[in-house]
């Protein structure tokens, strides 16, 4: 008797419309149904496998049994992350190279992150009080902008700020999008490629100068394994790696402001109580929606909890859902910033929002700690630097747009210094 069982099996050609059509909950949707945290089904025409939950989050993770070559489609590879970025590498190559990022993360890198977004969120207030309304996404996405060049020594003019925030965000608003939207994304894609890579060929010329220990002097000047430089096209990807995630982070400045404003007793907590903002900021991580799945293939065949896993199967990691498991969370669907006070794991496999695993040796998302510390510093301007009104407007979000925002991207008016 074979000790191998049958895979719970979602019947039909291609299951990519519904995927398209249910968005996040495309995968919790089938966990419930199936009563299994792991299912076969087919998407873009070829079979996959879907799970989600803490132990998959653990195997997925799992260099011996997983690669990242080949897992990004195409188009995505088009918008979101370009070619022959980190996010494709495995093995040495990815240790070495995702070692060059984690050499930006020091504490005196992120200090100065903190800084530069503290100092552009203070440049930005002084004309929204002439404007009276403003919107909020919008406004961020520019001083992330901002903050990001100045972070990563890259020169950015006034006038060439609309045009490279626009394209910045065109790279992860696009991934999933079809028609002009998808082309837009494309096009953004090769814009900033052409703009990084010849700051890229200015550096090695010696015609620019940047900043020691920024993301552009340390990226021009990384050496592979085999001691070659980077060409200037990997190094625009890598460096616009540093950038595009940063501008991203106002997806998750809008989900802060939302909190403050459907959870107003927040405020109260977070000017009390020591240590809250770190809950606080973790718990919208968790609660709203980022990025839906991580996407990877089989690099060998093995075998799990008795299902077979055949070398090269696309494998798709249930980022949300995993972070609205009610084995993992007491009531997930309920905001509660004080149920990180009693975890006492390292939450490495079961707060995944932007990956999960190690950051050094894994694929976790070294933008983490500056993402939280963004969010730390717009929540702290929002409760104590400014006075504000939020009008009547949409304020739900979807879980099928892929990324999700508030619909009115959350506007606020009447604004004043406190």
């Amino acid at each position: 008797m074979s000790d191998v069982n049958q895979m719970p099996r979602e019947e039909g050609l291609d299951h990519s419309v519904s995927l398209m059509r249910e968005g996040y909950l495309y995968i919790p949707n089938r966990r419930r149904s199936f009563q299994s945290d792991v299912f076969e089904t087919h998407l873009l025409g070829q079979k996959a496998i879907c799970m989600g939950g803490k132990e998959a989050a653990e195997l997925f993770y799992d260099n011996s049994k997983f690669k990242r070559s080949g897992a990004a489609p195409k188009r995505v590879r088009q918008t979101l992350f370009g070619e022959k970025g980190v996010q494709t590498l495995d093995g040495k190559a990815h240790f070495h190279r995702k070692a060059m990022f984690m050499s930006l993360m020091s504490e005196e890198g992120i200090q100065r992150f903190v800084e530069i977004n503290r100092n552009e969120w203070e440049k930005a207030v002084e004309s929204w009080a002439a404007r009276g309304e403003i919107v909020l996404y919008e406004e961020a996405k520019k001083i992330l902008c901002k903050t990001a060049c100045r972070w990563a020594g890259v020169p950015l003019s006034d006038k060439e700020l609309d045009k490279r925030t626009d394209e910045l965000s065109s790279l992860f608003e696009s991934p999933a999008s079809i028609g002009p939207e998808h082309w837009k994304g494309r096009n953004s894609r090769n814009q900033a490629e052409k703009w990084i890579g010849g700051l890229v060929e200015q550096v090695r010329e010696g015609k620019f100068l940047p900043e020691s220990q920024t993301a552009l002097q340390v990226i021009s000047g990384h050496k592979d394994l085999e001691g070659k430089l980077l060409d200037p096209e990997t190094a625009a990807v890598e460096i616009i790696n540093i950038l595009r995630p940063i501008v991203a982070i106002a997806i998750y400045i809008n989900f802060t402001a939302l909190a403050l404003h459907q959870f107003p007793e927040q405020k109260e907590k977070l000017s009390s109580e020591d240590g809250y903002m770190q809950l606080f900021v973790q718990e919208v991580r968790r609660y709203y929606p980022f990025f839906p799945f991580a996407a990877a293939r089989v690099k060998k065949d093995f075998t799990w909890r008795n299902y077979t896993f055949e070398k090269n199967t696309l494998t798709l990691l249930d980022l949300y859902g995993t972070n609205h498991d009610s084995k993992l969370w007491d009531n997930p669907d309920v905001f509660n910033p004080d149920r990180f006070k009693e975890k006492s794991d390292t939450l490495k496999y079961s707060l995944i929002p932007q990956g999960g695993g190690g950051y050094y040796e894994g694929h976790r998302c070294p933008g983490e700690w500056i993402t939280m510390e963004a969010m730390k510093v717009c929540a702290d301007f929002l409760i104590h630097r400014i006075a504000y009104e939020v009008p009547e407007q949409d304020l739900s979000y979807s879980l099928v747009s892929m990324p999700s925002i508030p619909k009115s991207e959350i506007k606020i008016e009447r604004i004043t210094r406190k």
